[in-house]
């Protein structure tokens, strides 16, 4: 047992941590108007380990709305049974016709934390519309992007599950029995990294605490073999192994990393050793993500707090150091319609939006205390750590993004368009009100003054700012 002073110092330092992050959350609620264009906060039943848009839209006319759809999960450590689901999101339509939501940050809902859409009659915003039952929780799920029906899901027995949405009830059976159309098979300890190949339909990855990466290929699938052992098993990682990609550009090319501070590069051809093996970091990496533009481009995120760029093609020199998070760095995803963008979700319940090709770009003084270049943009609105991020696909919404996190919270945010699309946004000055009001944008210069007076948090380095 520990001794009775331990507990109380603990609760103490507990109490003091819980008051610093309500207050960080009150900052950032105060900027929240000036910093998004779209903010949804949702509470969930149970924590998501894992969130993902799906590839449709709709937009119903005559409606200031679209609707999204996002593959969710549960993580009920047994109080509750748990399932895979699949959410509604509606977002305020963002277009020229008459039935378009207007941007009007006078409109901030203070006590729901959210903003844009108040003209969106849905509440909530996040409806779950699919609940499929699922043995333990769902690590983490993501749809096969040639048929996204197909959700695959890491779960903690060390299986990776495949499902096929349609034959499934929008209700979860009431047996309570998980029925997976597909079971992947090969892997005895649970894990995160799970990952599609984007080049050839139905060949996945699996990461695993057994050291392990697997390959399955799910083509092989009969009514008689729903049960399917790996292609390949990648043996080379010396710890658990926190995550796996696959090569956007090349089909056979893969990568992992883990807890052993290595990063490997693999090739389906030749299976036996990786061809490239790394220490990319001096602390576990817990993430890896190829670039979907520059196919020799890689990152990794790690418990050192910092995310590195590599050139595979001369991996031993590391290209740059992304620095700029207060805790181990759980995620890193790039975006899908900005070559140069990526963001990384930290366990400092941040999550950064980073630009490459800002890195090197001259800065004043002011600027520097902001933070480097390259660091876009903080989202600050999580009071506990991230557990998933991830882009929206559409080119209507490419700066849309959601993110998951440990207590609960679903959210959907979009960063204001003065940061990223900079000098091409242009102010309608009959927005503008001739007095200063709270939640109303104004002037460029009081704007720039309230952020500074808000402390900390009104700029980079801050709950939810920008550069």
């Amino acid at each position: 047992m520990r001794p009775i002073a331990q507990e109380e110092e603990d609760d103490l330092a507990a109490e003091e941590e819980n008051k610093l992050i309500n207050e960080e959350y009150k900052i950032w609620k105060k900027n929240a108007p000036y910093l998004y264009d779209v903010v949804i906060t949702h509470a969930l039943d149970w924590p998501s380990l894992t969130c993902q848009w799906f590839p449709d839209k709709e937009s119903p006319a005559n409606k200031p709305y679209t609707v999204h759809r996002l593959l969710l999960g549960t993580h009920t450590s047994g109080q509750a049974p748990d399932y895979l689901q699949i959410a509604n999101v509606y977002l305020p339509k963002r277009d020229d016709s008459p039935s378009s939501d207007k941007l009007d940050r006078g409109d901030y809902d203070d006590e729901r934390g959210e903003l844009g859409g108040h003209t969106v009659p849905i509440q909530p915003r996040v409806q779950i519309i699919q609940r499929i039952n699922h043995e333990g929780e769902v690590n983490r799920a993501r749809y096969m992007p040639q048929n996204p029906d197909l959700i695959a899901t890491k779960a903690v027995s060390g299986e990776v599950l495949v499902f096929d949405r349609t034959k499934h009830s929008s209700e979860p059976d009431r047996d309570k029995v998980c029925k997976p159309n597909i079971r992947l098979i090969g892997q005895t300890k649970e894990g995160f990294g799970l990952s599609w190949n984007p080049r050839k339909a139905g060949h996945i990855l699996g990461a695993s605490e057994d050291m392990t990466v697997c390959h399955w290929d799910i083509t092989s699938y009969t009514k008689a073999k729903t049960s399917i052992e790996p292609t390949t098993i990648f043996r080379g990682h010396t710890a658990c192994v926190g995550d796996v990609d696959w090569s956007q550009t090349q089909e056979n090319i893969l990568a992992s990393v883990g807890d052993d501070r290595m990063l490997m590069l693999w090739d389906t051809r030749s299976s036996t050793e990786p061809t490239q093996k790394i220490q990319a970091h001096d602390r576990e990496i817990f993430a890896v993500a190829f670039s979907p533009a520059v196919d020799h481009l890689i990152l990794t995120g790690s418990a050192d707090k910092t995310v590195a760029l590599h050139d595979i093609r001369s991996p031993h020199k590391r290209l740059h150091t992304f620095e700029g998070h207060e805790d181990e760095v759980l995620h890193v995803a790039w975006s899908p319609h900005s070559p140069t963008i990526f963001a990384s979700a930290s366990g400092d319940r941040r999550i950064n939006i980073w630009d490459v090709s800002q890195i090197g770009v001259e800065q004043t003084p002011d600027d520097q205390e902001d933070g480097p270049p390259e660091l876009m943009f903080v989202h600050g609105g999580h009071t506990a750590r991230p557990t998933d991020f991830c882009w929206a696909p559409g080119v209507d919404e490419q700066w849309t993004c959601s993110s998951t996190s440990e207590d609960n919270i679903v959210m959907i945010w979009q960063p204001t368009m003065r940061i990223w699309a900079g000098d091409e946004v242009k102010v309608d000055q009959t927005e503008l009100e001739p007095e200063p009001m709270q939640g109303i944008e104004v002037t460029q210069e009081v704007e720039e003054v309230q952020m500074n007076e808000a402390g900390p948090s009104g700029q980079k380095e801050g709950n939810g700012s920008a550069s």
